[in-house]
């Protein structure tokens, strides 16, 4: 339920790269008390397909799930037999990407294509093997993974894509559509098409049938633009190419354009001389037949497009990742049934079911508009300083504060008492947003940051890590775990690996700092080193149903975990605090 609520805020103002294009080592809490749920298992994460099979050459398909990167560097291929010929691998150029444990590193967005040549006088079949390791924004590193395709012998194979839909997608899709009905320039228009289309045959069969054939052509030309973004936006790889600063910045800029658009700085619409033309074409479409009706559906899906351009571009981003058709013109024909279900509804006599038009459009409008200007800065945030970013930040929500009237102290109406006290709020956290981004801090859900301990010296005070015992194979993990029962004495498990750059940061910063340390007193302190990933730890990680590092285990002093403060991914240090009080209170 919540990927796919995530899905309905792409659609209507994200684009699908967007979350992909937030930092991927955030610094706040990243989800509930035993957020196991929030990630996938490893191969749902990142799918792999053979894409095509030639004497000179394979074809390998990564896709990398939104909000899931693959690092260009763990990317190993081996056949089996070893003597098959096979070629170096051709790796496109990942998003450059510099992390202050690790360095600089390339990643891998959305869809990846990988050749690899081979002998072409070799055409037996064998076993590709291949290895790839990926991590989740949220803050999660999958240990390295390996599949195993089997490549035939001397004849071609083309893998298709799976369809990338699900029941609760298309669902999603025709909310999405049916919302963007009630957007200012869209509500007034039904009147006026109903009008047009019905010629007066309102309610029955008839009315209907025309409503009908009036919004299934509509659908039908956005599931052609669905379809071909699907077919082709794989090829363009448009989620990999929306890292480059040359592609982000123009970006963001339309997206703020949009959001002038919904503030009523100008006019949103079609070009006078394409609009002018179609609505000759519409004006001489005989109203309350099917042919008209339909005519004028597809009309109309063009006269529409302005008006839901930017959701339009978000839903078409995230189609472009899946390499789908089908599914593209699925998703996008049931977003087209939304937008077309209030005529049927008028058609059919339900007109008394819809909302009227009101000032209340004017609040749906400003709060899109508000929605864009915040997509817009999230996506320059992969280009900006994390300082100028919080600037922005704040700049946004201080003027909404504003807007809301939180400075202007004279009577109100207690609905806008409201409104204005909500105002203050944002004015509040827009100023520590300011205070942060000039003390150095970047994370908007922390901007005032935490202060630093320092020692005597003045260098940051760091915690005695001879107090962690560190293992790696599960028999030191049953022996620790069976000492800490007979001592009475409860356990914390930190997951652990050298390529974890989650790891790092909480070793650095989370059980590091100063609340977490004294929390953490009378705990028996246990890491386990997953780096070499074999098969005896991956059969662990399995064992505690976990998908990988960082992840913090709390065993209370009758040796059972704890499960409902477990931490999967990365936390900060004032939550980790707080989770560990949490299970203080239980051991």
């Amino acid at each position: 339920m919540r990927r796919l609520l995530s899905l309905l805020l792409l659609v209507l103002a994200l684009p699908a790269s967007a979350a992909g294009l937030l930092d991927s080592r955030p610094s706040s809490t990243l989800g509930s008390i035993n957020n196991s749920a929030d990630f996938l298992p490893v191969r749902e994460a990142f799918q792999l397909s053979l894409a095509e099979s030639t004497p000179q050459s394979i074809k390998l398909r990564f896709v990398a799930t939104e909000g899931y990167y693959l690092y260009r560097h763990r990317f190993q291929f081996h056949s089996e037999p070893a003597d098959i010929g096979l070629g170096a691998a051709q790796l496109p150029s990942g998003e450059k990407k510099h992390d202050e444990y690790f360095g600089d590193v390339e990643v891998y967005h959305g869809i990846l294509d990988v050749e690899l040549p081979r002998n072409s006088a070799d055409q037996r079949a064998f076993t590709l093997a291949v290895t790839y390791q990926g991590c989740a924004d949220k803050g999660l590193c999958y240990p390295p993974e390996t599949e195993r395709l089997t490549i035939d012998g001397a004849v071609a194979t083309t893998t298709a894509s799976a369809a990338t839909w699900s029941w609760g997608e298309l669902a999603l899709f025709f909310l999405a559509g049916l919302f963007l009905t009630f957007t200012p320039c869209m509500l007034p228009m039904l009147p006026i098409l109903c009008g047009v289309v019905l010629n007066g045959q309102v309610g029955g069969l008839r009315g209907f049938n025309l409503s009908l054939a009036y919004v299934l052509p509509m659908a039908a030309c956005f599931a052609l633009l669905g379809a071909l973004m699907g077919m082709f936006g794989a090829q363009l790889n448009l989620q990999a190419r929306l890292q480059s600063a040359w592609v982000l910045v123009p970006f963001a800029l339309f997206y703020a354009v949009f959001a002038l658009a919904m503030f009523s700085v100008f006019e949103l619409k079609l070009p006078d001389a394409i609009s002018s033309r179609l609505d000759r074409i519409a004006g001489r479409t005989k109203g309350g037949s099917l042919w008209g009706a339909a005519v004028l559906g597809v009309v109309s899906s063009l006269l529409v497009s302005p008006c839901v351009s930017g959701p339009l571009a978000g839903a078409l981003l995230y189609i472009s990742a899946s390499g789908d058709a089908l599914g593209g013109a699925l998703k996008l024909f049931i977003l087209g049934l939304g937008i077309g279900t209030p005529i049927l509804l008028v058609a059919t006599g339900g007109a008394a079911w819809l909302p009227k038009s009101g000032p209340w459009l004017i609040y749906v409008k400003n709060t899109i508009g508000v929605l864009l200007l915040a997509v817009s800065i999230g996506i320059l945030s992969r280009v900006l300083p994390g300082q100028i970013t919080l600037l922005l930040i704040g700049l946004l929500w201080g003027g909404v504060g504003l807007f809301l009237g939180a400075l202007e102290f004279v009577y109100k109406p207690p609905r806008k008492r409201i409104a204005q006290l909500l105002g203050l709020l944002l004015l509040f956290y827009a100023m520590a947003c300011w205070y942060g981004a000039f003390s150095g801090q970047s994370n908007p859900f922390s901007p005032i940051g935490q202060p630093r301990v320092v020692n005597a010296l003045g260098s940051p005070q760091s915690q005695n890590t001879s107090k962690w015992q560190t293992i790696n194979t599960p028999a030191e993990l049953d022996r620790v775990l069976a000492e800490a029962k007979s001592a009475n004495t409860p356990l914390l498990l930190d997951w652990y690996a050298d390529w974890c750059i989650s790891c790092k940061v909480i070793e650095h910063e989370v059980l590091n700092e100063r609340n977490v340390v004294e929390r953490l007193k009378g705990y028996r302190l246990v890491r386990f080193d997953i780096t070499a990933s074999n098969a005896e730890q991956r059969a662990l990680l399995d064992r505690y149903k976990l998908f990988g590092p960082p992840a913090l285990m709390f065993f209370g002093r009758d040796g059972k975990e704890r499960g409902d403060v477990r931490v999967i991914g990365e936390i900060n240090a004032k939550d980790f605090a707080e989770r560990v009080a949490k299970a203080n209170d239980q051991i």
